[in-house]
């Protein structure tokens, strides 16, 4: 199901000199997640960039923070993150244009110009996406884990088979694509509306056959989602997952499901055994509730610094998957909306 998470890593023969790239960062209300990316933008030693937030009409100091780290504002006047990403890319004057989401931020010196070579080695064409590695800081945050590890898996392209599933379309904070197949493949403009506006800009792109390639972000760029509380983890997850779940191929879904209902019933193998008091019960059991640990905690450290003690009560962290999973799914397919930053979006 989870085979591997590759991260771009660039060969080390000399590289022709670099283009002068775009980074667009829509943002909303983000004075309080903005500054870490901009401070590592500013560490950077790559430097043929520019800068551009395209505000959608914030309502705190975003703009003022944008502009203290010499970023131009763009504003987008309230029309959502697509808008947002478009009128960027027709305002950028770079060759190659950088999406990043505004709560993403850089893990090293190098880690842009790592990104933008490897970009470089494979052609220069297409999409090449990165799902940022996880940060978390507070216990609460770690409801999260299921979610990371499916998002990456629904992809279609890391199990066993590699590539040989369709890729889901695109990771969506941190996407890197050349100027001109951008406006050929309309870009944000044709997907605007969309409420997995990552995974439509790289079906976008595979429609004019170009390039999607989806990889890790560990050791390059990081974030931090949902640093306001558990309300804000909520709306975020259920603002997207319902919905992306169905780009995934029927036989990785297949796979999360199985491998799901597993946890469940390894947890109640145990339980049935101790009450039973079935020594070679307890003992088999106890071996594969051990096995689930590991595995769940290898697969979570590909995918974010989750502290390894939480897996000895893996159980909670997948009733929590189930259980917000289940009110994205009525969300989505009874009332048909969700809410996410003060805005209600029908679906």
């Amino acid at each position: 199901m989870f085979w591997s998470l590759p991260v771009p890593r660039a060969s080390s023969k000399a590289k022709a000199d670099l283009p002068f790239v775009s980074i667009i960062i829509p943002a909303r209300n983000e004075e309080n997640r903005i500054v870490p990316l901009l401070k590592s933008l500013k560490k950077q030693r790559f430097d043929g960039f520019e800068i551009l937030v395209v505000d959608d009409d914030s309502s705190d100091g975003t703009v003022a923070v944008a502009q203290s780290y010499g970023a131009k504002v763009l504003p987008n006047n309230g029309a959502g993150k697509s808008a947002a990403c478009w009128y960027g890319a027709e305002q950028a004057q770079g060759s190659w244009l950088l999406f990043l989401d505004a709560d993403t931020q850089f893990d090293s010196e190098d880690g842009l110009s790592h990104l933008l070579e490897f970009y470089q080695e494979k052609g220069a064409r297409g999409i090449t996406a990165l799902q940022p590695f996880h940060t978390v800081k507070r216990l609460y945050e770690h409801i999260s884990v299921i979610f990371n590890i499916i998002v990456v898996v629904g992809m279609n392209l890391f199990t066993v088979r590699g590539t040989k599933f369709k890729t889901a379309g695109s990771f969506g904070p941190c996407i890197l694509c050349n100027r001109d197949d951008y406006f050929v493949s309309g870009g944000h403009k044709k997907i605007e509306g969309a409420i997995m506006d990552d995974l439509a800009l790289g079906e976008a792109f595979l429609e004019k056959n170009l390039p999607v390639r989806c990889l890790g972000g560990k050791g390059i760029i990081s974030l931090r989602m949902y640093p306001e509380g558990i309300g804000s983890l909520i709306e975020g997850w259920c603002k997207s997952f319902a919905v992306g779940s169905k780009s995934t191929h029927p036989l990785v879904m297949l796979m999360v499901i199985l491998w799901i209902t597993g946890s469940f019933t390894t947890l109640g193998a145990l339980v049935s055994s101790i009450i039973q008091q079935n020594p070679i019960a307890i003992w088999l059991s106890g071996i594969l509730y051990v096995l689930y640990i590991v595995q769940t905690a290898w697969f979570a450290g590909r995918v974010g610094n989750f502290k390894k003690a939480i897996f000895l009560i893996y159980p909670v962290w997948f009733a929590f998957f189930i259980g917000i999973y289940v009110y994205s799914f009525i969300r989505v397919n009874v009332f048909h909306s969700v809410s996410w930053k003060g805005r209600k979006i029908k679906v």
